[in-house]
């Protein structure tokens, strides 16, 4: 699991039934400089799905590949990286 700041959300025209009640985030995944220093470098954008609630600015752990389906349970789904939880706050 990755630690990961949402700076948006992605619009959907169409989208997959088993997909619905939660919505697509843009996040970018916080390297340990910037969780420890505050450094404001960051890794490569990834599109997250979401169906707790997150906004920008919010701080999430982020679940990718066969753990970012693992919610669906044996109903296949097409995410490669899921919002595993909300992060009120990092301690190092």
């Amino acid at each position: 699991m990755r630690i990961g700041e949402v700076i948006g959300r992605v619009t959907l025209s169409r989208f997959q039934p088993q997909l619905r009640g939660g919505r697509f985030l843009i996040a970018l995944p916080m390297p340990l400089a910037a969780l420890t220093e505050g450094a404001l470098a960051r890794g490569e954008e990834l599109v997250v799905y979401d169906n707790l609630g997150a906004g920008p600015g919010s701080l999430i752990g982020i679940s990718e590949g066969r753990e970012a389906a693992n919610p669906f349970g044996k109903t296949k789904a097409a995410v490669d990286a899921y919002c595993a939880c909300l992060i009120d706050q990092i301690t190092i």
